[in-house]
């Protein structure tokens, strides 16, 4: 007799209110199923896969508890919010998780009434579920807000200050401390379990309330004297003291993959508290996929990967990312110059540091999720004469723009910058796109700022941000592999503000600032084949610019491309600028910078991207051929 196959209980799920109707006992079979769900789709798809098996049991148990969306949770990050997204109505799309016209990695308000808000830079929850709270409390509702943040978020300084707000304004908040890394929590056990459940409950709360009003009517060295050793008794039980001091009743800390723990603790907050609230769990990221338990980073990013062996599958690559010879660059740079160290924001890997650390363990400083201190900690290296090396991607380092100005270019302090993850970067969509820099840091007195073409370039200009030391310097690359150049074995120091001509041509000039060079090239073979001799130009710096090189290329040729993988107001606007002052408008020329679109761009393979933005070569020659007026024809049309 054969016995009928296993329907997951995950199959009577579709949205939060299916779940409400299924018996307690039976979650833990079904956060069983959604971590089995959550690590298929993951497989075929890539992702953050560490951070959402680390939240199973949790996301479970929040749906479970609060009458979502109703009550509103906020994943700080979103990495974790994959098996959420299942629970709420997206399971029939999970598997386009990151592809094209597909569901984002992160929250998204315009995919779901279950993502109140977008989230994919770190520390962000706490601030927002406070300012959903604040307008609840203005509206007279009752609804519940849960801020769910990681410890490693909680490294960032915006987050003290929304809970020190919180402490201020007294809102009912819930927040979540997910402490997947051991980094505050000790071992939890029922001990501490039954602690949790007893302080978060109504008798502890009476007590605790009743006991405050009677000592308020105490005399003050009394009253204060009861006060502290209150803290010190919650404090040496439950931990949480700093909570406590920033106005937060501190709860935990809770086994979080432990629905028997979590669920009463969940319900005690839910019914009882009144102001702000901090829960403690307690998580290991990858929990229950053998692979993820035992990687370094956790399967933190993955690639599709094989379910049973966990092996990734990860294209060959043909040659080194940008990122790579970036840090290689800069490990050569460092042997022969004690003065070099090097920064990173909690991204050692994506930025190459881990390798420059491996190297230079002494002048390596990693400062977690902390941009706005990176940079000003740099600022304060350049004044001891050293010469530091703020790795940040560009959308990261948008968050201490304050910092680059005031700490940093004021003072022309010389601050290196390279600024990875420039232009688009595909799965990760707007959030992530490196989009503004240019724009950003052009814009600034005493900033060089430049932008490699190739993988040669890069090495050129680590040399020469090494060299320049009268102020600050930047320059930018792309994710992903170079073009296979031969790479020499250091890097020749650049002229400041001189670009270079690739190759020479007579009607049409392609002057390119950045990573679409090989699309210029591309183009410019194109447009010599259709009878209109073609110059490229790498611009190589946004300021200063090469005044002389633009004055050529306006002189000499009827159309002038300008290039980039930024947005308006950056490279291109600057050419326009100078020309516009020189008078180099007036005799005819006809001038077209392509950028980026004035738009949010979702999330693709990047190819398409770059062609929907029209930085490609079809994108250049539809360019080039609407400015002489002519009708532009594709290779497949012409063939």
């Amino acid at each position: 007799m054969t016995s009928k196959p296993h329907t997951p209980l995950l199959d009577k799920v579709r949205s939060p209110a299916d779940l409400r109707k299924i018996d307690e006992s039976d979650l833990q079979e079904l956060a069983e199923d959604l971590r089995t769900e959550t690590i298929d789709a993951v497989s075929i798809t890539g992702g953050h896969l560490g951070a959402g098996l680390g939240v199973v049991e949790l996301t479970v148990a929040l749906h479970y508890v609060f009458n979502t969306p109703d009550d509103k949770i906020i994943w700080d990050v979103g990495h974790q919010c994959y098996p959420h997204k299942i629970l709420t109505e997206r399971r029939d799309r999970i598997r386009t998780l990151r592809q094209g016209k597909g569901l984002s990695g992160f929250t998204k308000r315009t995919e779901s009434i279950y993502d109140p808000f977008g989230a994919a830079h770190s520390s962000t929850s706490i601030s927002a579920g406070l300012g959903m709270a604040a307008g609840r409390d203005l509206k007279g509702g009752d609804n519940n807000v849960i801020a769910v943040i990681g410890d490693g978020a909680m490294s960032a300084g915006m987050a003290y200050e929304a809970m020190n707000n919180a402490g201020h304004l007294g809102s009912r908040l819930i927040v979540i401390l997910n402490d997947n890394d051991m980094s505050i929590a000790p071992p939890v056990g029922a001990m501490s379990a039954y602690l949790a459940k007893l302080v978060s409950g109504p008798t502890y709360q009476t007590l605790r309330d009743a006991a405050k009003n009677i000592a308020k009517n105490l005399p003050k060295p009394v009253f204060e004297k009861a006060a502290r050793a209150e803290e010190y008794a919650r404090g040496f039980w439950t931990g949480g003291t700093m909570f406590e001091e920033l106005g937060f009743y501190y709860v935990g800390p809770v086994d979080g993959h432990n629905l028997e723990h979590l669920l009463p603790v969940l319900k005690n907050v839910r019914d009882t508290h009144h102001g702000p609230v901090l829960i403690h769990a307690v998580t290991q990221k990858g929990k229950g996929y053998g692979p993820a338990e035992g990687a370094r980073d956790k399967y933190h990013g993955v690639a599709k990967f094989d379910v049973v062996t966990g092996k990734q599958s990860k294209p060959k690559a043909n040659a080194p990312s940008f990122t790579n010879v970036f840090a290689t660059s800069l490990i050569k740079e460092a042997e022969d110059d004690e003065k070099v160290v090097a920064i990173t924001a909690a991204m050692p890997d994506g930025t190459g540091l881990d390798l420059f650390g491996e190297a230079f363990p002494e002048r390596t400083y990693d400062v977690g999720i902390a941009e706005q201190h990176a940079v000003t900690f740099a600022a304060g290296l350049a004044t001891e004469g050293y010469k530091p090396f703020a790795a940040i991607y560009s959308t990261f380092l948008q968050r201490a723009y304050d910092q680059v100005v005031h700490d940093v270019a004021i003072q022309k302090l010389p601050v290196r910058f390279p600024i990875d993850r420039a232009g688009l970067v595909g799965a990760d969509g707007p959030t992530h796109a490196g989009a503004f820099d240019t724009a950003f840091l052009s814009c600034l007195p005493n900033f060089v700022v430049m932008a490699a073409a190739d993988e040669v370039e890069l090495r050129h200009m680590v040399a020469t941000a090494v060299a320049y030391d009268e102020g600050p310097v930047s320059f930018r690359y792309p994710r992903g592999e170079g073009v296979g150049l031969d790479l020499p074995e250091r890097g020749s120091v650049l002229e400041i503000g001189k670009g270079v001509i690739r190759r020479e041509g007579t009607k049409v000039a392609l002057l390119s600032f950045g990573g679409r060079m090989s699309e210029c090239l591309k183009a410019a073979d194109e447009l010599d084949a259709a009878g209109l001799s073609t110059t490229v130009a790498d611009a190589r710096f946004a300021k200063p610019l090469d005044i002389d090189l633009i004055h050529r290329l306006a002189r000499e040729h009827e159309v002038l491309v300008t290039i980039e993988e930024g947005s308006i107001g950056g490279f291109g606007s600057h050419v326009l600028t100078k020309l516009a002052d020189n008078g180099l408008l007036d005799r005819g020329l006809k001038v077209r910078t392509l950028t980026l679109p004035d738009t949010y761009q979702d999330h693709d393979k990047p190819d398409l991207m770059y062609a929907n933005a029209g930085l490609n070569c079809d994108g250049i020659l539809k360019t080039v051929f609407a400015a002489l007026g002519t009708e532009y024809m594709s290779a497949p049309q012409r063939a």
